[in-house]
Protein backbone atom coordinates (compact mmCIF):
# COMPACT_ATOMS: atom_id res chain seq x y z
CA UNK A 1 0.00 0.00 0.00
CA UNK A 2 1.20 3.31 -0.58
CA UNK A 3 0.70 6.81 1.81
CA UNK A 4 1.82 9.93 2.67
CA UNK A 5 2.57 12.86 0.23
CA UNK A 6 6.18 13.73 -0.28
CA UNK A 7 7.58 16.63 -2.64
CA UNK A 8 10.63 16.37 -4.71
CA UNK A 9 12.20 18.17 -7.72
CA UNK A 10 12.38 17.02 -11.38
CA UNK A 11 15.75 17.57 -13.06
CA UNK A 12 16.00 18.83 -16.69
CA UNK A 13 16.24 15.19 -18.11
CA UNK A 14 12.70 15.00 -16.21
CA UNK A 15 13.97 12.43 -13.63
CA UNK A 16 11.89 12.16 -10.52
CA UNK A 17 13.15 10.71 -6.90
CA UNK A 18 10.53 8.27 -5.83
CA UNK A 19 10.23 8.11 -2.44
CA UNK A 20 12.59 5.63 -0.38
CA UNK A 21 9.19 3.94 1.57
CA UNK A 22 7.42 3.58 -1.94
CA UNK A 23 10.22 2.03 -3.99
CA UNK A 24 10.32 -1.18 -2.03
CA UNK A 25 6.76 -1.86 -3.11
CA UNK A 26 7.81 -0.87 -7.16
CA UNK A 27 11.11 -2.78 -6.87
CA UNK A 28 9.71 -5.20 -9.54
CA UNK A 29 8.66 -2.74 -12.05
CA UNK A 30 6.43 0.00 -12.12
CA UNK A 31 3.83 1.85 -15.15
CA UNK A 32 3.37 5.33 -15.25
CA UNK A 33 0.31 6.76 -17.17
CA UNK A 34 -2.16 9.54 -17.61
CA UNK A 35 -4.22 10.05 -15.11
CA UNK A 36 -7.49 11.93 -13.65
CA UNK A 37 -7.24 15.42 -12.95
CA UNK A 38 -4.29 16.26 -14.82
CA UNK A 39 -1.98 14.17 -12.44
CA UNK A 40 -0.14 10.82 -13.37
CA UNK A 41 -0.79 7.60 -12.04
CA UNK A 42 2.07 5.36 -10.99
CA UNK A 43 1.21 1.57 -10.77
CA UNK A 44 3.11 -1.41 -9.17
CA UNK A 45 3.45 -4.16 -12.80
CA UNK A 46 1.02 -6.12 -10.15
CA UNK A 47 -1.47 -3.57 -9.82
CA UNK A 48 -1.23 -2.19 -13.61
CA UNK A 49 -2.14 -5.60 -14.96
CA UNK A 50 -5.15 -5.76 -12.93
CA UNK A 51 -6.38 -2.17 -13.81
CA UNK A 52 -5.45 -2.74 -17.79
CA UNK A 53 -7.21 -5.78 -17.65
CA UNK A 54 -10.70 -4.40 -16.72
CA UNK A 55 -10.63 -1.04 -18.61
CA UNK A 56 -9.66 -3.09 -21.78
CA UNK A 57 -12.72 -5.06 -21.23
CA UNK A 58 -14.67 -1.81 -21.38
CA UNK A 59 -17.18 -2.65 -24.13
CA UNK A 60 -15.86 -0.79 -27.20
CA UNK A 61 -19.18 0.26 -28.54
CA UNK A 62 -19.46 2.77 -25.68
CA UNK A 63 -17.68 6.47 -26.62
CA UNK A 64 -16.78 7.00 -23.24
CA UNK A 65 -15.43 3.94 -22.31
CA UNK A 66 -12.79 3.87 -25.74
CA UNK A 67 -11.84 7.59 -24.39
CA UNK A 68 -11.09 6.49 -21.16
CA UNK A 69 -9.07 3.09 -22.21
CA UNK A 70 -7.26 5.66 -24.65
CA UNK A 71 -6.58 7.94 -22.00
CA UNK A 72 -4.97 5.25 -19.90
CA UNK A 73 -3.71 2.64 -21.88
CA UNK A 74 -2.24 4.97 -24.71
CA UNK A 75 0.03 6.54 -22.18
CA UNK A 76 0.80 3.98 -20.23
CA UNK A 77 5.05 3.39 -20.23
CA UNK A 78 6.95 1.08 -18.11
CA UNK A 79 9.44 2.57 -15.98
CA UNK A 80 13.03 1.81 -14.45
CA UNK A 81 14.90 2.57 -11.39
CA UNK A 82 18.00 4.41 -11.58
CA UNK A 83 20.81 3.16 -9.28
CA UNK A 84 19.14 5.95 -7.14
CA UNK A 85 15.90 5.55 -6.88
CA UNK A 86 14.75 8.09 -9.46
CA UNK A 87 12.81 7.07 -12.96
CA UNK A 88 11.99 9.05 -16.00
CA UNK A 89 9.01 10.53 -16.99
CA UNK A 90 8.76 10.84 -20.52
CA UNK A 91 7.88 14.48 -22.21
CA UNK A 92 4.28 13.98 -23.34
CA UNK A 93 3.25 13.07 -19.35
CA UNK A 94 5.41 15.59 -18.19
CA UNK A 95 3.32 17.99 -20.39
CA UNK A 96 0.38 16.30 -19.92
CA UNK A 97 1.04 16.83 -15.65
CA UNK A 98 1.70 20.15 -16.30
CA UNK A 99 5.61 19.06 -14.19
CA UNK A 100 8.55 21.18 -14.59
CA UNK A 101 10.34 21.66 -11.56
CA UNK A 102 8.17 20.48 -8.15
CA UNK A 103 6.35 17.59 -8.30
CA UNK A 104 4.15 15.56 -5.14
CA UNK A 105 3.58 12.39 -5.36
CA UNK A 106 0.65 10.84 -3.36
CA UNK A 107 0.56 7.90 -2.06
CA UNK A 108 -3.44 6.58 -2.55
CA UNK A 109 -3.24 2.93 -1.53
CA UNK A 110 -3.36 0.96 -5.12
CA UNK A 111 -1.08 3.74 -6.95
CA UNK A 112 0.61 6.64 -6.44
CA UNK A 113 -0.22 10.01 -8.00
CA UNK A 114 2.07 12.53 -9.03
CA UNK A 115 1.15 15.96 -9.88
CA UNK A 116 2.89 19.37 -10.48
CA UNK A 117 2.60 21.18 -6.78
CA UNK A 118 0.86 23.86 -7.90
CA UNK A 119 -1.83 21.42 -9.24
CA UNK A 120 -1.92 19.43 -6.36
CA UNK A 121 -1.82 22.76 -4.04
CA UNK A 122 -4.76 24.09 -5.73
CA UNK A 123 -6.78 20.65 -5.71
CA UNK A 124 -6.05 20.65 -2.30
CA UNK A 125 -7.40 24.24 -1.36
CA UNK A 126 -10.62 23.58 -3.89
CA UNK A 127 -10.59 19.95 -2.03
CA UNK A 128 -10.64 20.98 1.39
CA UNK A 129 -13.46 23.65 1.14
CA UNK A 130 -16.15 21.21 -0.40
CA UNK A 131 -14.97 18.68 2.58
CA UNK A 132 -18.29 19.11 4.42
CA UNK A 133 -20.64 18.37 1.07
CA UNK A 134 -18.43 15.56 0.03
CA UNK A 135 -18.63 13.69 3.40
CA UNK A 136 -22.48 13.97 3.88
CA UNK A 137 -22.20 12.14 0.27
CA UNK A 138 -20.11 9.76 1.44
CA UNK A 139 -21.91 8.65 4.30
CA UNK A 140 -24.67 7.41 1.63
CA UNK A 141 -21.89 4.58 0.20
CA UNK A 142 -21.37 3.45 3.92
CA UNK A 143 -18.26 5.83 4.72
Amino acid sequence: MFIGEYQHNLDEKGRLQIPVKFRSKLSDGAVITRGLDSCLFLYTKEEWQKIAEKVSALPMSNPKARSFSRLLLAGAMEVEFDKTGRIVIPAFLRQYAGLSKSAVLAGLWGKIEIWSEDKWREYQHNAEKQAEENISELEDLGI
